[in-house]
This record gives C-alpha cells, sequence and structure tokens, in this order.
C-alpha cells in the first residue's frame, strides 16, 4: 500500500487526479478545492468507476450522467487507468473527501481502497459500491450489484447441462492473480458450484481439486487445465487463453469473467483453430456481448445491469442528502440486488433462460 501520511504523495495523486484519471464534472471543475455542494446547494457526488477501458463501465458512467442531470446533482467521474489500478482511485477518493461532497458510488478495484473508503465515510460522506461488494461487505454504506455467484452459477449449470455427461477440460480465463476481489472469485467459484464441482474456499480461485467429477445435469469427469488472469480486457483475455492452451490443446469448455476477456479468448481459440466443439461462456451481457451469444462466439452469458446500478446509487445518496434516510439491503444478502439473467439461443431444460432477441432489448438497463 502507498503511505498516505507522505505530504509530497498526496501532491502526486492529486496531479496524477487531474492530468491521469478520466474525470469530467457537471455543473463544477473536476480538481477545484471548492466544495462541491457548498456554493449552489447541490448534492455533490463522485462516480469513480475501474476503468473506461471496458463498455460496462462506460454504461454505467452515462446512467450516472442522466441521474445527475434529472437530480441536479454536482456529478464528479473518475476512473482507474486500468483494471486493479488502486492508486488512481485512492486519489479520487481523497479528492471527493476535500470538495465536501455527500457521497460517492465506487467499483472498487481491490481491497487496496477500503482504507481510504473508511477516511471518506469518518469524514460523513455516503459511500455505495457499486458491481463489485468489497470485503467485508461492510467497508461501505451499501453495496448495489449483481449477485455474481448466481450469474457464474447459471452458465455453470447451462455448461454441464450442454456438456451432457462428456468430460469438461476446463480453461478459468480470471480477471487477477494478484488481488482477491469479489467479482472475481464469486463468478469464478458460481461457475464451478453450477457445472457441480466442489470448492471448498468460495473466496479463493482455484481451491477447487485440478480433476475429478462434475455433478451438475447428468455429471462426468472434469479436469482443470488451469486460471489464468485477463485484467478483463480482450487482449489479456487473448493471452489467458494462449496460455492454457499450451498447457493442454483439449480445452473444451471456457470460462471468462467478462465478455471482452471472452473475445480475447474466441481469437485466441480461433487462430489456434479449436473453436468447434468448445463451449465459451461469459457473464455481462452487454449490447455487444449478446451479439457474441448470437453470432455463435459465446455459447451464454449472465447479464447484468450496471445502469440500474448507477441510477439506483445515485438516487440513495440523493434520499438522504434529503430526507436522512438509508437504502437498505436485499432480504438475505448484504448488498442490494439489481439481478442478473442468463442469456442463450440454446435454452436447456429447467433452467430460466432469454434469448438474444429478448436479451438485445434490455442489455446493461433493465
Amino acid at each position: 500500500m502507498l503511505n498516505h501520511t507522505a505530504t509530497h504523495g498526496r501532491v502526486k495523486r492529486v496531479i496524477a487526479a487531474c492530468s491521469v484519471a478520466v474525470v469530467a464534472t457537471l455543473g463544477m471543475a473536476a480538481c477545484s478545492s471548492s466544495g462541491s455542494s457548498g456554493s449552489n446547494d447541490k448534492v455533490g457526488v463522485a462516480l469513480i468507476v475501474k476503468t473506461t477501458s471496458n463498455p460496462y463501465f462506460v454504461s454505467m458512467e452515462t446512467a450516472a450522467k442522466a441521474a445527475a442531470a434529472t437530480a441536479g446533482v454536482n456529478l464528479t467521474l473518475a476512473a482507474g487507468t486500468k483494471d486493479g489500478d488502486t492508486d488512481t482511485q485512492i486519489t479520487a477518493i481523497e479528492n471527493s473527501i476535500s470538495r465536501g461532497d455527500k457521497g460517492i458510488l465506487i467499483t472498487p478495484n481491490g481491497p487496496a481502497v477500503n482504507n481510504e473508503i473508511a477516511k471518506a465515510r469518518k469524514a460523513g460522506l455516503y459511500v455505495i459500491a457499486l458491481d463489485t461488494p468489497p470485503d467485508p461487505a461492510n467497508t461501505v454504506d451499501i453495496t448495489f450489484a449483481t449477485d455474481n455467484f448466481a450469474a457464474g452459477e447459471a452458465i455453470g449449470k447451462w455448461t454441464a447441462a450442454k456438456l451432457d455427461g462428456k468430460k469438461a477440460v476446463i480453461a478459468m480465463v480470471d480477471l487477477s492473480a494478484t488481488q482477491s476481489i469479489s467479482v472475481d472469485y464469486d463468478r469464478d467459484t458460481g461457475f464451478l458450484t453450477g457445472m457441480g464441482i466442489k470448492v471448498p474456499d468460495k473466496k479463493k480461485n482455484g481451491s477447487e481439486a485440478p480433476t475429478g467429477s462434475y455433478t451438475g445435469a447428468t455429471g462426468g469427469n472434469y479436469e482443470i487445465v488451469g486460471h489464468q488472469p485477463s485484467g478483463g480486457a480482450e487482449d489479456g483475455g487473448r493471452t489467458a487463453m494462449e496460455t492454457l492452451l499450451s498447457k493442454n490443446s483439449n480445452i473444451n469448455v471456457v470460462y471468462a469473467i467478462n465478455e471482452p476477456a471472452a473475445y480475447g479468448a474466441y481469437q485466441a481459440l480461433k487462430a489456434a483453430g479449436k473453436t468447434s466443439g468448445v463451449l465459451l461462456v461469459a457473464i455481462d451481457g452487454g449490447c455487444t456481448g449478446v451479439g457474441y451469444v448470437k453470432d455463435g462466439i459465446l455459447g451464454a452469458t449472465s447479464q447484468q445491469y450496471p445502469s440500474k446500478m448507477a441510477t439506483l446509487g445515485m438516487a440513495a445518496i440523493v434520499k438522504l442528502a434529503k430526507t436522512g434516510k438509508k437504502a437498505t439491503t436485499s432480504t438475505g444478502l448484504n448488498f442490494f440486488n439489481t439481478g442478473s439473467q442468463l442469456i442463450t439461443d440454446q435454452a436447456v431444460t429447467g433452467l430460466p433462460s432469454i434469448d438474444t432477441t429478448a436479451g438485445s432489448k434490455i442489455c446493461w438497463k433493465n
């Protein structure tokens, strides 16, 4: 972690926030030293996403801008330079505190931001996580997110059903190999659980036995070729898949953390002449990803709704500012579940899903 007591370190991060992070403000300058909710009595809110290289988070920003404009909120946007960039997110949190914002909406890039979130809450900011529940969940006031374990479980069940007893030679294209991020291990272990593969530690990628039997659908044998990080990006997905293919060219099941990584994996499979007979599944359900399912690149994806997360998060901060009432979590969960749906044109009996025609109408909205 960075030493946040060093003055020169803080100065460097403030410079980085104004020159490196993707920052924009509705109603005031993003790097102003004055409070954003002071002179014009508007509520100041910061949206800090993982990265704007992923269209998923761009859609979140778009929804937040629209909600801010409707509610008369001074919105500041910031983003990490890449998935996993916690330094830029830490700087953006510090800037939000300095501005005197009422709240922060953040998709945490990892536990390294937890201490800074604690500082923001101590300073009186209402901090909401979007998409990625922090660990522990009470690091923030509330999280609006997909039940990522359930989303992974759905594509795992679909995969087991499509295998119909055939041996599964599985490639796991994860998010990170260096950080423990809930969205990463929840999707990964959810997929394996849906396949019917025992996962001893659901908060750790790779805790399952490398070989054994899966019990999903009719059941069968499996082999995990390996787990490789992709950074949630297309180029990372391609590199991860190339590495896994070098270990075992007989891969017939590919799990990917999201659709950019999945498409990168597909490119590697195509270059190796290995696309035939491979079940490639992912999570996100963006319009592009739904198109991948329609084109047969993906067999299935779990659709989630980032626009809904941002809109609900913005409304929660405004409600708190106006009424003092805080948002509450979904029953039985430590976050507010914004829902997910399995998207496939190859429906299997007993597993709820919608086809690509329906999925394309609500991609990332709902």
